[in-house]
């Protein structure tokens, strides 16, 4: 096995290109999906003035094993999968972006790979959406996070009971999210399935619009 198996895989992307845009949002695909599909939700989120990059899993999957398993079982391709993250972020930047008008928004497996780049990663990131998720990591094992979102408005939404994403976990994020500065608004929906609704894509909108990113 690679010891980087997502690392030749496609960035995908659509909008304006990041020079032009007003912003940039990384989007990242649940396990199955693809880079292709998650773009669809970058244009429910953002404007059609914004780019949108979404990197590609390899065999469609950011890693092979529940989030909640031990760190080691997921590696190396938990380990690639925010190296991708991170290749992403570095070409926004390249190309002209600064890093607060940088937004990365995933579901499911990419919700919780959104969050803990945001958590392992932070600095002044212009949003950060997870959409049934949470930081990867055995629920028994205490997380520990350092450095500074700085603000970064975050938005982590779930459903509850969920079969994959437990809300104690979406939850414990939430608080330590805020502990190294995130702005962080939480969404419980009981009992909705394990899916994208309107109303999170609602939330998530309102979010990024609430930046005013074009002034």
């Amino acid at each position: 096995m690679t010891k980087s198996p997502h690392a030749s895989e496609p960035i995908l992307r659509a909008g304006l290109p990041v020079s032009e845009a007003d912003a940039v949002l990384i989007l990242l695909h649940g396990r199955g999906g693809s880079a292709a599909d998650i773009l669809a939700l970058g244009t429910a989120l953002a404007p059609s003035d914004w780019a949108f990059l979404a990197p590609q899993a390899a065999q469609h999957t950011w890693y092979p094993h529940s989030f909640l398993a031990e760190r080691e079982l997921n590696e190396p391709w938990l380990s690639s999968a925010l190296d991708k993250v991170k290749q992403a972020v570095d070409q926004a930047l390249a190309e002209g972006a600064t890093r607060s008008r940088v937004c990365i928004a995933g579901f499911s497996q990419g919700a919780c790979l959104a969050t803990e780049f945001g958590g392992r990663h932070p600095s002044r990131y212009g949003g950060l959406l997870a959409f049934t998720g949470g930081l990867i990591g055995p629920l028994e094992e205490p997380i520990q996070l350092s450095g500074d979102l700085a603000g970064t408005p975050v938005l982590l939404s779930a459903g509850d009971p969920d079969p994959h994403v437990p809300w104690v976990r979406v939850e414990q994020s939430a608080e330590l999210l805020r502990s190294i500065g995130g702005d962080v608004t939480l969404q419980r929906y009981p009992g909705k399935p394990h899916s994208i609704d309107r109303a999170e894509i609602e939330m998530g909108r309102q979010l990024l619009a609430a930046q005013k990113f074009g002034d």
